[in-house]
């Protein structure tokens, strides 16, 4: 039986301690997000909001001649969402057959997943903004969804893979023994199996989706496709020092995000536990 003893005590301490320093950038986005334009331009950003108010959100929500944060958020929620339900249906169907079916073959697509994670997609960006344009989908909320589903593919595959590993093999044997296919084992047994995992690459490719700037402001700049990271990038420049209204957007822009990891954490921390237990 675990002792609650001193030092227990003490790394409670540290990790508390630790938690609020790594919350200090939050108070100061929040605390000034909640003032409003002169107490925002005059006071430090030490001090409380005198009084609170909640016009900068407002403004922020209106947003400006640039673009607005609701276009922004329901391109960059289809965006995400598309992507996901790519990554999720093709990342454990493939995982689930590279390790089921052994061969060279399954090796060598494995092997090949592996280094679609280490190269950077940046060393392609010219020849894919080529292609896309040539069938037309730059600026478009299918281009990106297309684009985001290639280029994370290898991270899905990689995390499905280590986690179908794990699952016993009785599991398939016993449905198979029933009449079930082996598309109809994958579907009603073991992708169920997968939640953990599923969890896991939902939130980590959710997080680099609604986050990236770089991929959206190339591939949508000036278009009204533009997720809502070009949009706080466009909001930034036209509020110039109105720091309480910007703030305010980036807040808005993190509460979504926010909601679905506090959702899908579970699944997240048991896919990184290493799954179920047989």
């Amino acid at each position: 039986m675990h002792r609650y003893s001193r030092r227990t005590f003490a790394i409670e301490i540290s990790v508390i301690a630790f938690a609020m320093i790594l919350m200090i950038p939050f108070f100061f986005l929040i605390n000034v997000a909640f003032k409003g334009d002169t107490d925002a331009f005059l006071s430090p950003a030490v001090s409380l909001p005198n009084p609170p108010t909640v016009s900068p959100f407002v403004d922020a929500w209106a947003g400006s001649a640039t673009g607005n944060i609701p276009s922004g958020l329901i391109n960059s929620l289809i965006v995400t969402a598309g992507s996901l339900v790519v990554l999720i249906a093709l990342g454990s169907t493939a995982a689930y057959t590279i390790t089921r079916i052994p061969g060279r073959l399954s090796t060598g697509l494995y092997i090949l997943f592996l280094i679609g994670i280490i190269l950077p997609f940046q060393l392609g960006m010219v020849p894919i903004y080529v292609a896309l344009r040539s069938v037309g989908l730059v600026g478009t909320q299918l281009g990106m969804i297309i684009l985001y589903s290639g280029l994370l593919m290898p991270l899905a595959v990689f995390l499905y893979s280590g986690f179908t590993r794990s699952l016993p093999r009785e599991y398939e044997e016993a449905a198979q023994m029933d009449g079930s296919s082996r598309l109809q084992t994958f579907v009603k047994i073991i992708f169920p199996l997968l939640g953990p995992a599923t969890g896991t690459v939902a939130i980590l490719a959710g997080l680099i989706i609604w986050n990236d700037f770089f991929t959206a402001l190339i591939f949508l700049a000036g278009s009204k496709n533009a997720t809502l990271p070009v949009v706080i990038y466009g909001f930034v420049g036209a509020n110039v020092s109105a720091w309480n209204i910007i703030f305010a957007g980036i807040i808005i822009s993190m509460i979504p995000i926010l909601l679905f990891y506090i959702f899908a954490q579970r699944k997240f921390i048991q896919g990184f536990a290493g799954g179920i237990k047989s």
